[in-house]
């Protein structure tokens, strides 16, 4: 009973958080979300629980899908060309992982994508930084998105 009420809380509360959210920080949070389900698929492969590190990854792949997706090219140039091939790398990589129960290559992908996410941490820090000093009032950042 109480697992079903913390449950709903959770969901309402994510909603919340990404209803409020600005653009950068919906990229942040796919970012995450793709990081909690890469390291729950890699202890559900020590559990050899087989369904549910599918489910993992397959919803991992997802969400770097839809990240890839979010890339706007026209403004991004030379940066999302190179995020789209990482990310096109990555959802490549989950697959095999997925195939081979292998967490090495979950351990590669969640390293690809930390350093993509303290990049995309460093974007917000600078533009904060730059709005403090008064020398921007709205600025676009990383794939085209505004902050």
């Amino acid at each position: 009973m109480y697992t079903k009420g913390a449950k709903e809380y959770s969901q309402v509360s994510l909603q919340t958080e990404v209803m409020s959210a600005d653009p950068h920080k919906l990229i942040l949070m796919l970012m995450e979300g793709a990081l909690t389900r890469l390291a729950m698929a890699k202890a559900h492969i020590e559990q050899n629980d087989i369904e549910a590190k599918n489910v993992k990854l397959s919803k991992a792949a997802d969400i770097i899908s839809a990240l890839q997706e979010s890339l706007d090219h026209d403004k991004g140039g030379e940066i999302s060309a190179n995020l789209e091939r990482l990310y096109d790398y990555m959802t490549r990589r989950i697959f095999q992982a997925n195939v081979h129960n292998d967490i090495d290559i979950i351990n590669e992908v969640m390293g690809l994508m930390l350093e993509v996410k303290a990049g995309w941490e460093g974007i917000r820090s600078d533009f904060e930084q730059l709005k403090s000093q008064g020398k921007v009032a709205e600025a676009k950042v990383g794939n085209g998105l505004s902050v």
